[in-house]
């Protein structure tokens, strides 16, 4: 009998503890869009303000209306918010996926917003929206996607017609901005560089010691002619002391090349890594770098993901013998 009774027992502990992680599992979240939203006792026209709550904040769902959410705040209050203010929870995780992998990749440039725009989960019109970004707000560069645009009819978009869209990260959000409304912020000191060109791309691989102020010295690259790449030219710029100037020390164009370029080092030497696709439609990284003043490419490496070094000229030599 007691053994009955304490199988009885354990049974039904697991059976409300079950229920319990059931219930819970099934709880429905959002999070705060807006800079700041208000929760309403009601959605009806003559209403009180419950609180105002801040961006990020997540509160339970209870019920949607059309236009409007019911949500179960942290202290229990109960009230109502619109639902253009507020972010699917799956749609959260993700974009906080996104700003956690973007933590590891180099930006590629920095620019601001020209008018008020979307963020969105993908680059595409219809993905899920991350945020309603103000004007001028400034925003990191890291990656580019050129997608069909979508057609103003009940047909299919055309492949033929492209826009292009830019991984951006500001503040604690991370996603994806239709390029047209990026403006990119090239640095003073590139300025009369970037004179005539399509500067996209500016990396800083280094600096130099000048009296005891440290001047960058940069990889450029550019995207002319085309839009079917993400650039296609690039430029190293290096500080000449006794001048006090930029000077060229390299350039290099008719590359097939793609976002990220990666910069690491080797001792003090910067290295840096150009994504291309070479004329039999193979994707390789192109490894270069910047001795002193000088820039040297060191070869290549089948692949875009690969972090291995091009193998020394000699070995090279020896393999096609």
């Amino acid at each position: 009998m007691v053994t009955f009774l304490l199988l009885f027992t354990a049974a039904v502990v697991v059976y409300f503890h079950y229920k319990r992680d059931a219930k819970q599992s099934g709880v429905q979240v959002a999070y705060v869009l807006a800079d700041s939203t208000k929760v309403l006792d009601t959605p009806a026209e003559v209403h009180t303000v419950i609180t105002t709550l801040k961006n990020d904040t997540q509160v339970e769902v209870l019920d949607r209306t059309a236009h409007w959410v019911k949500v179960k705040l942290d202290d229990g209050r109960i009230g109502w918010i619109e639902a253009k203010d507020l972010l699917e929870g799956e749609d959260f995780e993700a974009g906080q996926r996104l700003l956690r992998e973007l933590a590891s990749l180099p930006v590629q440039a920095m620019g601001h917003t020209d008018g008020i725009v979307n963020l969105r989960l993908e680059p595409s019109r219809d993905a899920g929206q991350l945020a309603q970004l103000e004007q001028n707000r400034k925003v990191e560069v890291f990656g580019r996607r050129l997608v069909a645009r979508p057609s103003n009819s009940d047909q299919p978009a055309s492949p033929a017609v492209k826009e292009a869209w830019y991984l951006v990260r500001t503040q604690t959000r991370a996603g994806w901005l239709l390029g047209r409304f990026v403006e990119l912020d090239v640095p003073p000191s590139l300025s009369p560089f970037a004179s005539g060109t399509n500067m996209v791309a500016w990396i800083t691989l280094d600096t130099v010691d000048d009296a005891g102020r440290q001047v960058p010295q940069y990889l450029t690259a550019e995207r002319m002619g085309t839009q079917d790449v993400d650039f296609n030219h690039i430029r190293v710029f290096t500080w000449w002391i006794k001048d006090q100037r930029y000077v060229t020390a390299y350039v290099e164009s008719g590359l097939n090349g793609y976002f990220p370029i990666r910069v690491m080092h080797s001792g003090r030497v910067p290295i840096f890594r150009l994504r291309l696709v070479n004329d039999e439609g193979n994707k390789i990284q192109k490894v270069y770098g910047l001795f002193d003043t000088i820039t040297r490419p060191l070869g290549t490496v089948a692949g875009w993901e690969s972090d291995a070094m091009p193998a020394p000229p000699e070995h090279r030599h020896r393999r096609r013998r």
